[in-house]
């Protein structure tokens, strides 16, 4: 499993909604600044189903990101499996100066960690960075 965590200073309502809205979605899930997230949808209830669209702000790439949640815990966890069998577990954990968001996932096999790691803390942090301000 990969670890990438972020410490969040706002109420967990906020920070919650912001995470799970497809409407917010699509202003903070980006890795870089030449991607977005030009459409999101997201059934937040176990066996509901999430679709992500991740592209290039160019337009020579996109992927649906995809999943199904098979745990919710509402304010405090959230799992799914990613459409190629991967699993990943979010946690919201309540700390004195706001929360801590941890996820945990799979690698897959074509990118290295290291890469993998990068990727999904750069969209924690842009996450972070939306929730604030």
């Amino acid at each position: 499993m990969i670890t990438v965590q972020t410490k969040i200073q706002a109420p967990i309502e906020k920070v919650w909604s912001l995470w799970t809205s497809p409407e917010h979605i699509t202003s903070w899930n980006a890795a870089s600044e030449d991607w977005h997230t030009p459409y999101a949808e997201n059934d937040l209830k176990v066996g509901g189903k999430f679709k992500y669209t991740m592209a290039s702000k160019d337009g020579t790439m996109s992927f649906d990101f995809v999943g199904t949640y098979s745990a919710i815990l509402d304010k405090k966890l959230i799992a799914y499996f990613i459409e190629d069998g991967r699993m990943v577990i979010v946690v919201f954990e309540e700390q004195e100066d706001g929360f801590e968001i941890r996820e945990y996932f799979e690698p897959e096999s074509v990118n290295s960690e290291e890469l993998q790691h990068q990727g999904w803390q750069a969209i924690l942090d842009n996450f972070k960075k939306y929730v604030e301000n």
